[in-house]
């Protein structure tokens, strides 16, 4: 059964009790903030490996020198290299 809700324009649309079955469910807002985080987060690494052949091996690389940074920058208590006070 249609119901004509707009005879001026001469639209003929569907009563709303058809329509529940052509309605698009949308997502809580819970589970859409997840879809668009995991979204941003999948553009990131593509933008990040855009040329990179192996962005494994580039991620693996990358770790590899911050581990090699933090151990210089930690100085070592046993070598007895540091600065020593002496009071007078």
């Amino acid at each position: 059964m249609q119901r004509c809700l707009n005879k001026g324009m001469g639209m003929c649309l569907p009563c709303l009790g058809g329509a529940v079955d052509d309605a698009v469910d949308t997502p809580d807002p819970d589970s859409r903030r997840r879809q668009l985080a995991e979204a941003a987060e999948k553009r990131q690494k593509e933008t990040a490996h855009r040329g990179v052949k192996n962005p494994e091996g580039l991620e693996r690389k990358r770790k590899k020198q911050e581990e090699i940074e933090k151990q210089t920058m930690i100085p070592s208590s046993s070598s007895g290299g540091g600065l020593r006070w002496q009071v007078g």
